[in-house]
């Protein structure tokens, strides 16, 4: 199992669905979490999980990723509680349903600003530190980087930068001893596309499809994603960076229509 103690890892959107997961995972392996999250109450769920399995008590951060000032003060946050920084985990995001044809700037800018441009500004912040630790970081992108996916366009733009991004920055940090991969997770059972604008009725149809659209045959776990991510982050990939590893039950493998 990979091994985390006294490892200090940040992840962003760790209030929900994946973000919630892995850091729960990756307290359970001795991590030492800074959590950070809009919703307080959502946020404190994640730290009592991290107790309940065993691991340190997590700080936890209430920020907007929108907002400059909110991004500045996880990593300053982090190094105030606990000296450095090991791994970072750029999970938050969020979707937005729409074609080209009824996408609205606002729309795209909502998306590219959580997905794409926060990323860039946290990543920024926390490089030094990192680069002190011989670090890594681990993207939290999509299949939807990797392939066409109908109806969240701006959505597909920003995890394909991300993807990009990923293999750019873990090109410019090779020397320095820095790792940078991501995972692109398939459709995984989280509250992003609830939250994105599906209702109940269709979002179980959406979960229905990928019985068609996913070679396995289903939807995705959080845990399946968050072991994934541990791996990625730990001593047990020394010899990785620049992937885009597809979590994704083999949907960057299917042609579907």
């Amino acid at each position: 199992m990979p091994n985390f103690k006294d490892k200090v890892i940040i992840v962003t959107g760790a209030s929900s669905g994946i973000g919630a997961a892995t850091a729960v995972h990756l307290a359970s392996l001795g991590g030492l979490l800074t959590i950070v999250g809009r919703n307080v109450d959502k946020l404190k769920e994640t730290a009592d999980n991290i107790l309940a399995v065993g691991g340190a008590a997590a700080l936890q951060l209430q920020a907007d990723l929108d907002k400059e000032e909110d991004v500045e003060r996880i990593v300053a946050a982090t190094l105030q509680k606990f000296g450095k920084l090991d791994v970072l985990v750029n999970n938050a995001g969020i979707i937005e349903t729409g074609t080209i044809e009824n996408t609205s700037l606002a729309q795209y800018d909502r998306v590219m600003n959580t997905n794409v441009r926060s990323l860039y500004q946290l990543t920024m912040l926390a490089s030094p530190e990192l680069i002190k630790t011989k670090g890594n970081i681990v993207n939290v992108s999509s299949a939807c980087g990797l392939r066409s996916c109908p109806g969240v366009l701006a959505y597909n733009v920003s995890k394909s930068a991300v993807d990009q991004f990923t293999r750019c920055v873990a090109l410019e940090l090779a020397t320095k001893g820095v790792r940078v991969n991501s995972v692109n997770p398939g459709v995984i059972v989280t509250e992003l596309q609830k939250r994105g604008g599906l209702d109940d009725a269709a979002y179980a149809q959406f979960l229905e499809r990928t019985k068609q659209t996913h070679a396995l045959g289903r939807p995705g776990d959080v845990k399946e994603v968050a072991a994934a991510i541990a791996f990625l982050a730990s001593d047990e990939a020394s010899f990785t960076t620049g992937v885009n590893f597809p979590v994704d039950g083999g949907r960057h493998v299917m042609c579907p229509r």
